[in-house]
């Protein structure tokens, strides 16, 4: 798709948002800056919506903004992801695909703007109907290969690649049999031990995400390696939790972990 389509798109998924200030649209470069450095801030102080409402008055004004787009696209994902009701999910995961593949069309061998797409197609594939949901997960992989290609310390590019091998690995019948038709075949390489290499790797560049830690986890359990499995949720539990996200996943680390020292 040509650029000024995708431009289009955006525009037309952001129109009613919240007006770009005055000083910002008479002063563009200068505008543009002040409010990367305050969404930034936000960010990093955990207020993903604040962030995302500055990130979108970027794009509005300056719609190659690059790397707008990817955190507005991340953020839709992450904020998506939060909602019971799907047609609120899908509202922001159809921005979150919109936004990475207007970044990816400006950069295609960034790190940013393929993991910018690999969340969202992962995002989109929770809403999916079945053959739809295997679509999606497939068409992950070489945006996660080229993301790691383009910055092998990447850590979640890490996650996203150790998740996707995790998910491949434990098709069930119907969605293997699936696989076979549609693709040909499922990816011999999807292994739990990949997933656990590839998730211990995103563990070792970002040791604060208990994100990381719980899904490692999971794949321990799954694995039946019950040592590994309670020696990944306890360095979960040490963590400083911050948002209630956070909260959610050490709760859920607590229960996994009273399960397994029952073993």
């Amino acid at each position: 798709m040509k650029r000024f389509c995708i431009v289009c798109v955006v525009g037309f998924l952001l129109c009613g948002g919240n007006p770009v200030p005055a000083w910002a649209s008479d002063n563009p470069v200068v505008g543009n800056t002040e409010l990367m450095k305050r969404a930034e801030e936000l960010l990093n102080s955990y207020k993903d919506s604040e962030a995302l409402k500055l990130y979108e008055q970027v794009i509005v004004a300056s719609p190659d903004n690059f790397e707008a787009l990817c955190k507005a696209s991340i953020l839709h994902s992450r904020i998506g992801d939060r909602f019971s009701d799907e047609t609120r999910k899908l509202e922001h995961f159809n921005k979150a695909a919109a936004y990475a593949q207007s970044a990816y069309t400006l950069q295609p061998k960034n790190a940013e703007s393929n993991y910018a797409m690999a969340v969202a197609l992962g995002a989109k594939a929770m809403v999916s109907g079945p053959k739809e949901r295997l679509r999606n997960i497939h068409q992950m992989k070489p945006y996660v290969d080229a993301a790691l290609q383009a910055d092998s310390h990447h850590a979640g590019a890490w996650h996203v690649l150790g998740r996707w091998y995790f998910k491949m690995a434990n098709l069930n019948f119907a969605e293997r049999a699936a696989c076979k038709m549609i693709f040909g075949g499922v990816a011999e390489e999807a292994t739990n031990q990949k997933a656990a290499e590839a998730i211990e790797k995103a563990v070792s560049y970002a040791p604060g995400n208990i994100s990381y830690y719980y899904d490692l986890a999971c794949v321990y359990k799954e694995m039946k390696n019950t040592t590994a499995c309670i020696d990944t949720l306890h360095k979960a539990l040490s963590l400083s939790l911050r948002t209630q996200d956070e909260l959610e996943l050490s709760r859920r680390c607590n229960m996994m972990l009273q399960e397994q020292q029952k073993i």
